[in-house]
């Protein structure tokens, strides 16, 4: 992989996301580095086991098998709900729903996924895989059981791989908002997808200045910030930004590859809980027919709700409507 990384003009982040959201890039994907070649990763490699009496639990951190600290939140009581946050924030981006639902009697956990947040920094491990393990490892110390997992963007595919990877056995429904399965990139297989382009502009967003491709992100695509007569909130984008510039550089360069190019198709086939996807029919950034209507045929039985105007971001955006049904589904 060069070395040099161009800084991209300055509307990048919209265009690049309406760009793959639109289809009017080129057909023809950039080829691709060694860096970035070939499959993100496969279910070949075991899942990791985890013994609860070697956990260690202090104050709101989890230490994995291979050290890494992974710091929760934990808030109220009764059947738990564990959520996954998406790319590139951590547990406080699901504050709202966190209260709300703590509020009507349910248990909430988050966690900050490796790199990210409060968790600890690792060079390695930036994958699904791992991913998917270490919100094993939260589960499984606190002995969780009968769970109700939700994912958000990046963090639905975190969900949709420790389905694929542990089993259903202590869930006892799944929720996806705003998802990126089952697979964003755009392959032969996977016509649909958003090119390569997109994501290498992402890269290069990041190395040649992250903390203000965030605030593009935010103030345009995420948030729908960038459509007419869109109300600008820049408290959200603020909020955005700094959840953005708490997670390591390098933990949020790797997850780029993790949520565009890990194929999700063989953990969704795995599903076998009670199913809602969530999706706004205006996400920029995770296009509803390639991810949120095609994750809803392949989990069986699953339910799709489609937010009419909603953008990426509607866990701020429509907090009240989705709020109101994560209640229902979860009292179904």
């Amino acid at each position: 992989m060069s070395t040099n990384h161009p800084t991209p003009p300055l509307d990048f982040t919209r265009r690049a996301f309406l760009a793959g959201s639109a289809g009017l890039l080129a057909a023809t994907a950039l080829p691709l580095s060694s860096a970035f070649a070939g499959p993100a990763e496969s279910l070949s490699s075991a899942p990791r086991t985890h013994d609860p009496a070697s956990m260690k639990k202090q104050d709101r951190f989890i230490t994995t098998q291979d050290g890494t600290q992974i710091f929760f939140k934990d808030w109220g009581s009764g059947q738990p709900i564990v959520f996954s946050h998406g790319w590139p924030l951590n547990s406080d981006s699901w504050e709202s729903q966190m209260l709300f639902l703590a509020e009507n009697g349910y248990r909430c956990i988050a966690h900050d996924r490796r790199g990210h947040g409060r968790s600890t920094q690792t060079w390695e491990g930036n994958e699904m895989n791992t991913y998917a393990d270490d919100l094993a490892a939260v589960i499984e110390a606190l002995d969780l059981k009968n769970v109700i997992l939700i994912g958000f963007s990046t963090g639905g595919g975190e969900v949709a791989r420790y389905i694929g990877r542990h089993g259903t056995k202590r869930v006892a429904k799944a929720v996806l908002v705003s998802s990126v399965p089952p697979l964003m990139l755009k392959t032969a297989a996977n016509p649909g997808g958003v090119p390569i382009e997109v994501f290498d502009q992402i890269r290069a967003g990041s190395h040649a200045n992250r903390s203000q491709f965030y605030r593009d992100l935010a103030n345009g695509p995420f948030y729908g910030f960038n459509r007419p007569g869109a109300k600008v909130s820049q408290g959200l984008s603020d909020f955005f930004w700094a959840q953005g510039m708490m997670a390591g550089h390098k933990n949020t360069y790797d997850c780029i590859k993790a949520f565009s190019e890990t194929d999700f198709t063989e953990d969704l086939k795995k599903f076998d809980v009670p199913t809602l996807v969530i999706h706004g029919d205006d996400d920029q950034v995770v296009p509803i027919d390639n991810s949120g209507r095609a994750a809803a045929k392949l989990v069986k039985g699953a339910k799709l709700l489609v937010y009419a105007g909603a953008p990426h971001g509607l866990t701020d955006t429509h907090k009240d409507k989705l709020n109101a049904d994560l209640l229902s589904f979860a009292a179904s």
